[in-house]
């Protein structure tokens, strides 16, 4: 089949690389010319686990191309699908920008039926709007007879496991009204759905709103157990055993209720703001989502207080080695990590530090600079001559760690582990000091 898709970053050029691997024509377009000329040479702009590799294969088998022109790449296409950002306003609300230029484009270029696809995150409403901006241009050009689609299909991409996540996807959302549109949409991802199918077919404002929900229900859980890691702390439980009491239930469920120094990303943050907006747009009072929230801002300060309540308040002469600076394991993606507000508060009190991540350095580099901060290559060569490590995001490499080697880098033994990656009572017996979430 014959694909666009309109926005070559994180959501776009995982949704057209894959469709591509799965026997498409699929054109990637970009307004940004210098990214198309990188993605034509094989140079991706993000960081995605195996995307490179997906994406040079496909290119040199035909079935992915790159172009500045909407116009040349919907030409052929029977669906084009909306991948642009949607960034939050002012007020929080999700700023449809982005996604509206490219509906009017659409209308300026399309001369044959297509189905439009929005596959950003927008709010309840945006199919419609969409629809109005391209019949208004159609108008314009006296071509009101060409007929279209629009379908809401939103992504739930985790970073880092974005292609595993979109082969084999939990389930396929398809907002529509039209039965030969949803016809087919589970055609273009029938090969998706080889093991059963997860294709669910709703209405089109229902289909918006979920994407919302879901990250909204998992930010929730994220900042529930915060919440309680505090009240382990003040008690004297333990929030791991309490993670593994809740979550054997199986209306619980063990995922997303891992105590830690909050959520980040490009997600959770915007999507929680631009939903309590919503809410308030439609007349609600919403209570939950801005207690999620606050609870997310709070965890990361709460963090930076137990590195004080050991220290005290004056850092200067005091070096940290950091480990790990993404918001998550697998992605280079700074946007909201909890290590910019922990890292800046310690960075006012006067601290140093000497930062570590697997791919995130460079990004890291433009949010943060360089002044207090140095970046290493090795995780081991951050901890010469540190006050304390700080562990900030939970990469593999660091649930297995020489202890000893560490020991005998590090001025004091000392860690502030953000992600309870290590056991208590052996930390101590290794000769560690060890503070953590929610366990005593």
């Amino acid at each position: 089949m014959k694909v666009t898709v309109v926005g070559s970053g994180y959501v776009g050029l995982v949704t057209g690389t894959c469709f591509a691997d799965m026997g498409n024509d699929v054109w990637c377009v970009d307004v940004d010319q210098n990214k198309i000329e990188n993605l034509k040479k094989g140079i991706i702009p993000i960081y995605e686990p195996g995307l490179e590799e997906m994406v040079k294969r496909n290119q040199q088998e035909g079935r992915l191309k790159f172009t500045t022109s909407l116009k040349e790449a919907i030409a052929d296409s029977l669906f084009v699908f909306i991948a642009v950002g949607t960034p939050p306003g002012e007020d929080g609300s999700a700023d449809l920008q982005y996604v509206l230029a490219v509906a009017e484009d659409i209308g300026k270029y399309m001369e044959k039926y297509i189905i439009v696809v929005n596959k950003s995150t927008v709010p309840v409403g945006t199919a419609d709007r969409v629809r109005e901006v391209i019949r208004a241009q159609l108008e314009k050009r006296g071509k009101s007879d060409i007929e279209f689609d629009v379908v809401s299909n939103p992504e739930f991409l985790k970073e880092g496991s974005a292609i595993e996540d979109f082969l084999r996807a939990d389930r396929v959302i398809i907002g529509t009204d039209n039965v030969r549109t949803a016809e087919l949409m589970k055609e273009l991802y029938d090969p998706f759905q080889r093991k059963g199918d997860k294709i669910l077919v709703m209405d089109i404002r229902s289909a918006e709103l979920t994407k919302y929900a879901a990250n909204a229900m998992l930010a929730t859980r994220i900042s529930f157990m915060n919440e309680m890691s505090a009240l382990c702390e003040a008690c004297g439980a333990d929030i791991e055993k309490v993670r593994e009491g809740i979550g054997s239930d199986s209306r619980i469920g063990r995922s997303f209720l891992y105590a830690g120094v909050g959520y980040g990303g490009s997600c959770f943050p915007k999507d929680i703001r631009a939903i309590i907006q919503i809410q308030k747009e439609y007349g609600l009072s919403p209570k939950i989502l801005p207690a999620v929230e606050e609870i997310n801002k709070q965890q990361r300060m709460r963090f930076v207080e137990k590195v004080v309540r050991v220290l005290g308040d004056d850092l200067r002469g005091y070096v940290f080695a950091v480990w790990g600076l993404a918001f998550k394991p697998q992605t280079d993606d700074m946007r909201e990590a909890p290590s910019i507000d922990i890292i800046r508060a310690l960075r006012e009190k006067g601290a140093r530090f000497q930062a570590y991540d697997p791919v995130a350095i460079q990004t890291a580099k433009a949010v943060l600079g360089d002044d207090g901060i140095e970046y290493f290559l090795s995780y081991y060569d951050a901890l010469a001559k540190a006050d304390a490590l700080l562990l900030l995001t939970e990469w593999h490499q660091f649930r297995k760690p020489d202890f000893e080697r560490m020991k005998n880098l590090m001025k004091r033994p000392l860690i502030f582990d953000g992600r309870n990656q290590y056991n208590p009572k052996k930390m101590r017996e290794i000769g560690f000091e060890y503070y953590c979430v929610g366990r005593p």
